[in-house]
């Protein structure tokens, strides 16, 4: 059976988003492969040793700041490896990835400007995971990952 990595918003069952809620996916393929144990939940923010609830931050370049100005690019960056590791001790075939944030975005994230404009761009997880060759998608994108897994599971 092969894992993926998932962002533990998407997951449920633990408040870890910036502004202490969850974004819990409800799609019946989701479920599925949650009940089957496919689903490794992380949480790079959290890894990296961010609270909750936490000041929303957006990424501007290859900085990530919070809303109040502070520069949180080494926490970021350290939930980012420590996602990574995880990624490759569990040996996940995939990564699904929580959109528009600023360390999971994977077509879209936040413009840096805290104005609620959305860009074409990456989180700073996402990254990091493509760079050492994982293959990520966005909760939006869950037709794709069943293709994939199929795929993968023929190829066995």
């Amino acid at each position: 059976m092969k894992k993926i990595l998932v962002s533990e918003c998407l997951y449920g069952g633990r408040a870890v988003r910036y502004d202490g809620g969850m974004k819990e996916e409800k799609d019946p393929r989701f479920l599925k492969w949650k009940e089957e144990g496919r689903l490794i939940p992380v949480c790079p923010e959290v890894f990296g040793g961010l609270p909750i609830p936490r000041p929303d931050s957006q990424r501007i370049g290859d900085r990530v700041v919070s809303r109040n100005g502070r520069d949180v690019t080494e926490e970021y960056m350290k939930g980012a490896r420590m996602t990574l590791e995880i990624a490759k001790a569990e040996g996940v075939s995939a990564a699904i990835l929580k959109e528009n944030s600023p360390s999971c975005g994977v077509e879209m994230i936040h413009d840096g400007n805290f104005s609620g404009v959305k860009v074409p761009g990456r989180g700073v997880t996402t990254e990091l995971l493509l760079d050492a060759g994982f293959t990520v998608f966005s909760e939006k994108q869950l037709d794709q990952v069943e293709e994939y897994l199929a795929q993968l599971e023929r190829d066995v």
